[in-house]
């Protein structure tokens, strides 16, 4: 039987959480934990402006997002389709006028849609129903910022709401005669703080999009089924949609810019009508993969939206669209303005979905995006187990492959970043300016804090290479570098010494994450999660530990001070581990930690060539 559940974190994180195992266990009551330090000092505080700004309270009534916009929208049925369902396409227009007034509301500019990430439908909006779509600025970078959105549905007769979806728009501040250089975005609640601080990790998820859909075209096995029954396939040409829109002042804005919601709602069109004809009914839009907008287009432009269905699943098909502009009928070039990817199903009269053909892709590029669209499915579910899902449902030790890579890193650094933005840690203890905080949700949590005299970079390099944590750490016996990701990710094998009352020493298979800042003010992170490998079973050896979430997040503090802190959230399945002593700084914990000081202070002049690159 595996030892599972031994570390939440594992002892891997092995070391600062199996330092709680030598006292007698405690008792935790109700169904979460009951507080056992209710009369300690809160780490919870409230963020102030920047100096200058009036201080704005961050919680309670009376405080609203600066950048928040609302748009409440009564569905009528000029907006519906057949159904008596609201548009898809007219949603998306309000979507994107809601999301652009934050944008321009926080820039002080105009600003236009650069991007829409994927899109989920939760549930459909029927006519006299209303739509409240709220909107705000996650985060600002230099001339670009993600905005938040959120689809409400609100039934006026019986006062019940739904909701309908989230999305994420980056909108770009567009000033004719000077650059724009964004102000910061200083986040005050805890919401914001998590937004903020993964905003980056998702810009960073959108940059590398395509290449993580090449990467998985080359290096993995797509299930295509191409060799599936010819019998029952339809053709993919038979789908094919053109049509052709002019550019007219109601379709832009004061600029003269086309809006992006209303691109959005004529690509919507054209692939509900190539959908139609896959499945001879009409079909239901439930995903939309990331609208990216290419360039810009003005009032006069000729549209061409071309769409077909890529590929069609038992359940579901995914139909590609672009859209291509002209300005004269002379012009033989035609500029790429958009493209998106919307999976359809068709649903029966109790709401499942119905089977649907099969469909014959025309050799070479209709192979070719016929695959795309499997790989951009098996993304889709991975990213819907590790990104979507409640953390309580993941697995701890998730499987590694080229296909999730992006999205498994993506989810440990968010992972340690929404733990590090929690408002109400609880100072528990504080020996020799080494502090311990205590987190009790739906998992106990522990954050242990100091200030070093260690530039971050070096603290950095330092930390991130887990080959030298058995320098400082003695619950690390070996670490062994399994396979070097990229420049940001390593997965590493831990051994570690058994723990009280077991014989077997346990390992630990780590993904680590490391993330320079994105701006100033922000961490350097380091995070540790537990991932499986085919190449690392269990082995009758070791007992396998796991790791949910763990890691350090360093801050400058000034010249060559940095603020060290490290967070691991442990399981249920820990709480055997976790003693009375958690609540007073145990001499393990002090011990290790300032061993990690000392051995920071003795290598700090050993990283000059490699620092140069950080």
């Amino acid at each position: 039987m595996r030892a599972r559940r031994s570390s939440p974190s594992g002892k891997a994180d092995v070391s600062l959480a199996s330092q709680l195992r030598r006292s007698p266990p405690c008792t935790f009551l109700g169904q979460g934990f009951a507080s056992m330090f209710s009369n300690r000092t809160s780490r919870k505080s409230i963020s102030h402006p920047e100096s200058g700004d009036p201080p704005t309270m961050a919680e309670g009534e009376g405080y609203r997002n600066p950048t928040e916009v609302q748009m409440s929208q009564l569905v009528l049925p000029c907006h519906t389709n057949h159904r008596g369902e609201l548009s898809i396409g007219q949603l998306l227009k309000w979507i994107d006028t809601t999301a652009c007034l934050s944008a321009e509301r926080h820039a002080g500019c105009p600003c236009v849609t650069a991007s829409m990430d994927d899109i989920y439908f939760d549930h459909t909006i029927s006519v006299g129903q209303v739509v409240n779509i709220k909107a705000k600025v996650n985060r600002a970078f230099n001339s670009s910022m993600e905005v938040g959105i959120q689809v409400v549905s609100e039934d006026l007769c019986s006062e019940k709401q739904w909701s309908v979806c989230k999305a994420l728009a980056t909108f770009v501040a567009h000033r004719e005669l000077s650059k724009v250089k964004l102000k910061q975005v200083i986040p005050l609640t805890e919401e914001e703080k998590t937004e903020h601080g993964v905003a980056a990790e998702r810009r960073r998820m959108r940059l590398v999009y395509a290449d993580t859909i090449k990467d998985l075209l080359t290096h993995c096995v797509i299930q295509d089924d191409l060799d599936k029954d010819c019998s029952n396939m339809v053709p993919a040409e038979k789908t094919r949609v053109e049509s052709v829109e002019l550019v007219l002042p109601p379709h832009a804005n004061h600029q003269g810019n086309t809006f992006g919601g209303q691109i959005m709602a004529w690509m919507e069109n054209v692939a509900t009508i190539a959908a139609s004809r896959l499945c001879h009914a009409h079909p239901t839009l439930k995903a939309i993969e990331m609208f990216h907008f290419r360039g810009p287009s003005q009032v006069g432009d000729r549209l061409v939206l071309k769409a077909i269905v890529n590929n069609a699943f038992k359940h579901s098909m995914e139909v590609g669209v672009c859209v291509e502009a002209y300005r004269q009928e002379a012009e033989t070039q035609r500029r790429h303005i958009n493209s998106a990817f919307m999976t359809f199903v068709v649903l029966d009269k109790d709401d499942q979905p119905q089977k649907l053909p099969w469909i014959r892709p025309q050799p070479g590029e209709g192979e070719r995006r016929y695959r795309e669209a499997s790989a951009r499915k098996k993304i889709r579910l991975d990213r819907k187990y590790l990104v979507s899902c409640k953390q309580a449902e993941v697995a701890l030790s998730v499987p590694w492959d080229p296909s999730n890579q992006v999205y498994l890193s993506y989810y440990n650094v968010s992972s340690l970043k929404t733990l590090m933005a929690k408002d109400n840690w609880v100072l528990s203890v504080e020996i020799s300016e080494v502090r311990l905080y205590i987190l009790e949700e739906d998992f106990l949590s522990f954050h242990l804090e100091m200030v070093v005299n260690v530039d971050a970079a070096q603290v950095f390099q330092l930390l991130s290479d887990l080959r030298r944590r058995p320098e400082w750490d003695k619950h690390y016996r070996s670490v062994e570098l399994v396979q070097q990701v990229d420049e940001d990710d390593a997965i590493y094998h831990v051994i570690s010494p058994a723990l009280s009352g077991n014989t077997k020493p346990q390992d630990f298979v780590i993904l680590a994450s490391r993330r320079k800042p994105c701006d100033n003010g922000d961490p350097y992170v380091i995070a540790l999660r537990s991932v499986t490998l085919p190449t690392h079973h269990e082995t009758p050896e070791y007992q396998r530990g796991e790791t949910l979430c763990s890691g350090f997040c360093l801050w400058r503090e000034g010249d060559q001070m940095t603020k060290v802190s490290y967070y691991n959230q442990a399981t249920p399945g820990f709480l055997n581990y976790v003693t009375t002593n958690v609540s007073g700084l145990s001499s393990e914990f002090y011990n290790t930690f300032k061993a990690c000081e000392s051995f920071l202070l003795d290598n700090r002049n050993d990283l000059a060539p490699s620092l140069q690159t950080l």
